[in-house]
C-alpha cells in the first residue's frame, strides 16, 4: 500500500535523577558526597532509507516513545544513557512540528538523520553541590523531562521526470514501455490510483521516471484524484506532458489539454509554471492522430517546448524521446549546484522557546514567571527535600526572579507560579506552598 501522508506523536525519554550519597568506607567515618549524575533520556531520531517507499509503518502506529535515562547511583556512578530510537523514512519526506507549522528536516539522501525530540538532560549528583560551607549538601538534581510532540510527514518522491495529463492519455503505458515498471493498465480513467517509479536506462544515461495518477481541472482546489499526488511533481527537474493525440475519452482537443494542465500545475505551485517541459503527443497510430499531431507540433514549435509523438502500444518514436530527456535531465542535474554537506551528520531540532525572564501577572494576587532557564532550575529540584528547595531559592534570587517580581507589583502573600509550581512571596523569598 502506497501511503505518503502520516501524523506521529513521538516523545523522547526523561533523564535519569542524580543520586544523593555519601562514602561509606571502613575507617572513613565522615566520607564526603559521591552521588553520580543521571543518564540521559533517550532521542527520537529519523533515518532517510532508500530502502523504504512508502510511510505505511506509521498508518496503524502512531505513538512512539524513547527509554528513560537511568538514575545514578553511589560510588560516583553515573546512570546509563537512554537508547535513541530510530525510525526509517523513504528519501523524500518532510517533516512539520504540527503545532508551529514549522518544517523540521527535508530528508533527501540516505543516511540523513534529524532529532526529532532529545532526550532529558540527566540530573546532577550531590557531589556537584559541594561548596566552602556546605561540605555534605543533602540533595540531588532530578532529570528533566524528554521533548515530545506531534509531527506530519509528508512523502514527496525524488525523481528526475514526472508525466502528467489528464486520466486515460497512456502515461502508465508509457512507463511501462520506458521502463521496468508495471503498473496497472486499462481502458477507463484513474486507473492509476498511486505513483509509479520506473528507472530508465538509455545509451549513457540513466534517470527516474514517476507516472503521477491523472489530473482534472480543479486538482489544485481538491478536485480528482490527482489533488494529493500534485506535491510528487515538485521535486522533479523535468515535465514530461503527455497529451492524447485521438482526443481521450472525453474528446478533448489536445491543445486544450496541455493548456488546462499547466493551469493547474501553475496553480498548485507557482514554480511549476516556469519549469522546464517536454510535450509528448501520445497515440499517434490511431487513426486522425497525426493531423493533432501536427497542430500540437506547430504549437509547441512556436512557443520553442520539445515535442514528440509517440505511441506506447506500438513503440514508435519511444527511443527518440527517451535519449531526448535522458541528456535534458543530465543537462539539468549539471546546472544545479553540488550539496557538499555531510549527511552522517546528526540534526537536532530545536523548536524556538522563551529563553528570557518574564513575569505576567494572572490575577489580582497571582503571577506566572516564564523563561526556559528559570523553569528548567524548578523542574530539575526535589520539593519535598528543604536544603534542595533552600538552594533553589538562591538560585531564583540571583537570576533575578524576586527583583522581577517586585518590578511587576508583586508583593508579600501574591501566589507565584513557575512551571507546575506554585510558590508564596514572602519577605525573605519565595516559599513554597
Amino acid at each position: 500500500m502506497f501511503v505518503d501522508e502520516a501524523r506521529i506523536f513521538v516523545k523522547a525519554g526523561d533523564g535519569g535523577a542524580g543520586c544523593k550519597s555519601f562514602r561509606r568506607e571502613k575507617h572513613v567515618p565522615k566520607g564526603g558526597p559521591d552521588g553520580g549524575d543521571g543518564g540521559r533520556g533517550g532521542n527520537v531520531v529519523l533515518i532517510a532509507d532508500a530502502a523504504k517507499s512508502t510511510l505505511i509503518d506509521y498508518q496503524f502506529k502512531r505513538h512512539f516513545k524513547a527509554t528513560r535515562g537511568t538514575h545514578g547511583k553511589g560510588s560516583r556512578m553515573d546512570g546509563a544513557v537512554g537508547p535513541d530510537i530510530m525510525l526509517s523514512v523513504p528519501l523524500g519526506t518532510v517533516v512539520r512540528d504540527d503545532e508551529t507549522g514549522r518544517v523540521i528536516s527535508d530528508l533527501t539522501h540516505h543516511g540523513q538523520q534529524v532529532v526529532i525530540a532529545r532526550g532529558g538532560n540527566g540530573g546532577r549528583g550531590n557531589t556537584h553541590f559541594v561548596t566552602p560551607t556546605r561540605r555534605a549538601p543533602g540533595f540531588a538534581e532530578l532529570g528533566t523531562p524528554g521533548d515530545e510532540r506531534w509531527v506530519t510527514m509528508e512523502l514527496k518522491l525524488l525523481a528526475d521526470a514526472a508525466l502528467v495529463g489528464f486520466p486515460s492519455v497512456g502515461k502508465s503505458s508509457l512507463i511501462a514501455r520506458m521502463s521496468a515498471a508495471r503498473p496497472k493498465i486499462a481502458d477507463y480513467p484513474f486507473t492509476t490510483l498511486v505513483p509509479n517509479l520506473g528507472v530508465v536506462k538509455t545509451g549513457d544515461y540513466s534517470y527516474v521516471v514517476a507516472d503521477v495518477p491523472g489530473l482534472i481541472e480543479g486538482a489544485s482546489e481538491g478536485l480528482g484524484l490527482g489533488h494529493a499526488f500534485l506535491r510528487h511533481i515538485e521535486r522533479t527537474a523535468l515535465i514530461l506532458h503527455v497529451v492524447d493525440l485521438t482526443g481521450g475519452y472525453d474528446g478533448r482537443d489536445p491543445i486544450e489539454s496541455i493548456a488546462a494542465i499547466d493551469v493547474e500545475l501553475g496553480a498548485h505551485a507557482s514554480e511549476l509554471a516556469t519549469r522546464p517541459q517536454v510535450i509528448i503527443g501520445n497515440k499517434v497510430d490511431a487513426e486522425g492522430a497525426r493531423e493533432a499531431s501536427a497542430a500540437v507540433a506547430t504549437w509547441a514549435e512556436e512557443r520553442e517546448i520539445p515535442y514528440f509523438a509517440v505511441s506506447a502500444a506500438t513503440g514508435e518514436g519511444i527511443d527518440p524521446m527517451m535519449r531526448f530527456v535522458g541528456e535534458k535531465v543530465h543537462e539539468l542535474r549539471l546546472a544545479v549546484p553540488r550539496d557538499t554537506a555531510e549527511y552522517d551528520a546528526v540534526y537536532v531540532y530545536t523548536p524556538p522557546e522563551d529563553e528570557n525572564l518574564a513575569v505576567t501577572k494572572t490575577a489580582p494576587h497571582a503571577y506566572t514567571v516564564r523563561g526556559r532557564h528559570i523553569e528548567r532550575m524548578v523542574i530539575v529540584t526535589e520539593m519535598n527535600n528543604e536544603e534542595a528547595v533552600s538552594h533553589l531559592q538562591a538560585r531564583l534570587r540571583r537570576a533575578g526572579v524576586e527583583e522581577a517580581l517586585h518590578k511587576a507589583g508583586a508583593v508579600d502573600g501574591d501566589t507565584i507560579t513557575i512551571g507546575w509550581v506554585t510558590f508564596d512571596l514572602e519577605a525573605e523569598g519565595l516559599e513554597e506552598e
